[in-house]
């Protein structure tokens, strides 16, 4: 495993350190796409995966004066999988920071999948990061996957139009309609890569139980009573983001989805939050990016997907 440069040390990371993480995601935010989009509660909501420990999981850079310039961490995804990024502030790159944190991680992913049959590391990187590029590369992975941050910002209120004929959108009873946003996003994604399917309980930690989570946001289309499509969505002072948005099979495309994601917008233009976000999977199956782009959102960044097997 490569020993940071020197003047540098590397230590376990704790929840204490969660606000200074944050920083060096904001500095690399602002280099890549000149503006915020990571913050602590992306922190906080990744270190709530289950069985995730930060002290054995994640990694810290320290730089001469013990301020935080790098952080890296592996995130169990399954029994066969784990999922890791990294980053390094700007003011800090091309000195061997990179290079040290990626053996850790890829250290660290071996030890939790040793003895796994059929097991794979995943490691993802901003889709500008040629350095970072450079060294997956390096070390045997193979580019599956890009995905893109789609955005739309809004001025003011917005007119969410109407539904289709037939289709009622409304907001999300938490405990009858839960269990119902879960069916329909399991069928919804079931097709996609890399797609895993969670148990409702895990499902609810990971997108209800965490901070930042506004039940409000969140809307259910149905018909004749039965619940067809879902949308889930939280919300800071800087912006909305749109976790999951998926429609059941049998009722696609007849506007569903675009409806939701309008409506979706009204209400975060209500609240005067000034951008929404989603993330998707250039390659959807699905051409959701079609549909992100006809309902007036663009992509304004973007991350690749790097993965290769283990034991």
């Amino acid at each position: 495993m490569t020993a940071p440069p020197k003047g540098y040390a590397m230590r376990p990371a704790s929840p204490e350190d969660v606000a200074a993480i944050a920083q060096v995601l904001l500095a690399d935010d602002l280099e890549g796409s000149g503006q915020p989009g990571y913050d602590a509660d992306f922190v906080r909501n990744q270190w709530a995966v289950p069985g995730f420990d930060p002290a054995e999981d994640g990694r810290l850079v320290l730089g001469p004066d013990d301020a935080v310039v790098g952080f890296g961490n592996v995130l169990p995804e399954g029994e066969t999988r784990v999922k890791s990024w990294g980053v390094v502030h700007p003011r800090h790159r091309a000195i061997g920071i990179g290079s040290a944190l990626f053996g850790w991680i890829e250290s660290r992913a071996s030890e939790r999948l040793a003895g796994v049959a059929g097991a794979t590391f995943e490691h993802s990187i901003n889709d500008v990061d040629e350095p970072a590029r450079a060294i997956v590369l390096g070390r045997g992975l193979t580019l599956v996957r890009s995905f893109r941050h789609m955005q739309i910002d809004l001025d003011g209120r917005r007119d969410p139009g109407s539904p289709p004929a037939g289709t009622l959108i409304r907001g999300i009873e938490a405990e009858s309609d839960l269990r119902r946003a879960h069916a329909i996003f399991v069928e919804a994604f079931e097709d996609e890569w890399g797609y895993r399917v969670i148990p409702f309980e895990e499902w609810r930690a990971l997108e209800v139980d965490i901070p930042g989570s506004d039940l409000t946001l969140w809307l259910l289309a149905t018909e004749r009573g039965e619940a067809v499509g879902a949308l889930n969505a939280s919300s800071d002072e800087r912006r909305g983001w749109i976790g999951e948005l998926g429609v059941r099979r049998a009722w696609r495309g007849r506007g569903i989805g675009s409806a939701l994601l309008r409506r979706s917008f009204a209400m975060f233009a209500e609240r005067g939050t000034p951008r929404v976000l989603l993330n998707v999977d250039s390659a959807n199956p699905t051409g959701a990016m079609r549909l992100y782009e006809r309902v007036g959102m663009r992509a304004v960044r973007g991350y690749d997907v790097y993965e290769k097997p283990i034991g």
